[in-house]
C-alpha cells in the first residue's frame, strides 16, 4: 500500500481575502502578526498556504481583520454569493449599510 501525502490547506479564496483585508487596513504581515501574537514569518506561510493555522488562530486573525467566518449550508452558497455581490455584481458587505442609508443617518 502506497501512502500519499495530500496537502489540504486553506482555500485560496480565503487566503486571498485575508491578504486583501490586511492590505485594506494598511498593515504589513509583521503588524498583523503583532496584533495576533505571531511572528511575521508565520503570517507569511499562512497567507501562502504553506501552513494551515489552528482553528483558534484562524479565528483570531479573522477577528483582528474585522471579518467573520460564517457556516453556510452548501446549497445556499450561490444565493449568499448573489446577495454579497448585489444586482450590479459589485461586492459589498452583507450586513453593512449601503451608501444611501449611511447618508440618511448622518
Amino acid at each position: 500500500m502506497i501512502c500519499q501525502n495530500i496537502f489540504v490547506g486553506l482555500p485560496e479564496t480565503m487566503r486571498t481575502e485575508l491578504v486583501r483585508a490586511r492590505r485594506e487596513l494598511g498593515w504589513t504581515q509583521a503588524e498583523l502578526g503583532e496584533r495576533v501574537g505571531l511572528p511575521q514569518e508565520h503570517i507569511s506561510v499562512i497567507e501562502t498556504g504553506k501552513v494551515v493555522p489552528r482553528f483558534d488562530t484562524l479565528l483570531e486573525i479573522v477577528r483582528v481583520l474585522g471579518r467573520d467566518l460564517l457556516l453556510i449550508p452548501r446549497p445556499l452558497i450561490p444565493a449568499v454569493r448573489a446577495l454579497v455581490r448585489g444586482e450590479s455584481g459589485d461586492e459589498h458587505p452583507m450586513y453593512g449599510l449601503d451608501p444611501d442609508e449611511e447618508a440618511d443617518e448622518a
